[in-house]
């Protein structure tokens, strides 16, 4: 059956429904992944909430759907858009195709779409809200995207227990990735995750090590209600911020964000680790960035850029142990390259030792 995907700049582009058509249009944040691998991940990413996401390489599900990579529970797109999609994938692991895992949380995909195309125009004109729809007919005003935020709809409602190492951290969960929590762990880590509106004084009596901030989806500029609270965990704990965290983290100590045209979402992005003076690939995932004029009074300074862009992907603190990161060290999916960052957190943690000087 046909379908079709509907840009609100009023393209509009043809393909076929690979699962049963939606009952009614789908809705999203148009954006694009570059990946040849990671579908899975991609699709249960929390921090994809909401987004049609249009992969680029042009098979997807090739090695199947297994229980092993799973970022969460469920996935979290809207819709998916893709040129071609398997219904044979090949791999030992694989338990569903692409197409049966999709049909069973009832998220459609639209195949046989130009996505090279797709994705020229998202490049030229930006991330937009689209719709995914059984009808030709299209009026522009149609499509237009709710603010909401996203986080409440993937954090978790108490507090997760993991592992019985020796180190404490609390993971405050605005969307977490299973893989960061594996991380931590290997790592002979005891991780505690926690509501994203948990209070100061709550994690306090957790008594942890350390702490993580989270990946997840959406604005940060919508969640100023708890930067307050953020500031206060930092100035108390050493601390890590992954993706959404690192932007909550500049914006707590008075610095900005802004949206990026398209953004940066795959598996293959250059970073440039100015203290190492070393250059690494990096797996990525995100709309919004840290802008670097507005970080002469935080106490922060870049650490790491993106030569595609010269964005900032990762942050210092001066005084405080601090350190934040744009990308996913964690690296599900893409490569390992920045797994050392977790290593620095942890001697970071250890060369603390349960001092932190006040910042004022």
């Amino acid at each position: 059956m046909k379908g079709y995907l509907h840009l609100k700049n009023n393209h509009c582009f043809n393909g076929e429904w690979l699962t049963a058509p939606p009952n009614q249009q789908i809705e999203g944040e148009i954006v694009f992944f570059t990946g040849m691998t990671g579908y899975q991940e991609v699709l249960t990413d929390p921090s994809y909430k909401d987004q049609i996401i249009v992969f680029t390489y042009p098979l997807i599900g090739n090695y199947g759907i297994n229980e092993q990579d799973y970022e969460s529970k469920e996935p979290h797109v809207a819709g998916v858009v893709v040129y071609e999609a398997t219904n044979h994938p090949s791999h030992y692991q694989s338990t569903y195709s692409l197409k049966e895992y999709l049909q069973k949380w009832d998220i459609p995909l639209l195949g046989h779409i130009d996505t090279r195309a797709v994705v020229k125009t998202i490049r030229k004109e930006g991330t937009m809200p689209a719709v995914m729809s059984i009808n030709e007919s299209f009026m522009k005003t149609d499509v237009e995207l709710h603010k909401d935020e996203k986080v409440t709809k993937v954090t978790a409602n108490t507090n997760g227990y993991y592992g019985e190492g020796e180190t404490h951290i609390v993971l405050v969960d605005y969307g977490t990735k299973k893989s960061i929590i594996h991380s931590l762990l290997k790592r002979n880590c005891r991780v505690t995750t926690v509501p994203f509106n948990t209070t100061f004084q709550e994690i306090k009596k957790l008594k942890p090590d350390g702490i993580v901030l989270s990946n997840g989806p959406g604005d940060p500029k919508e969640l100023t209600s708890i930067l307050k609270n953020i500031k206060k965990m930092l100035e108390q704990y050493p601390s890590l911020g992954i993706c959404l965290g690192h932007q909550l983290a500049a914006l707590a100590f008075g610095g900005n964000t802004k949206k990026l045209p398209f953004g940066h979402r795959g598996a293959n992005h250059p970073i440039a680790d100015l203290k190492k003076r070393k250059v690494f690939m990096s797996s990525q995932n995100h709309s919004y960035v840290v802008d670097e004029e507005s970080l002469q009074k935080t106490g922060f300074e870049k650490r790491f850029i993106n030569l595609h862009d010269q964005s900032v992907e990762g942050l210092i603190h001066q005084i405080l142990p601090i350190q934040t990161v744009q990308f996913h060290p964690e690296a599900h999916p893409g490569p390992a390259d920045g797994e050392y960052i977790f290593d620095e957190f942890l001697n970071m943690i250890k060369a603390n030792d349960g001092s932190v000087i006040a910042y004022a």
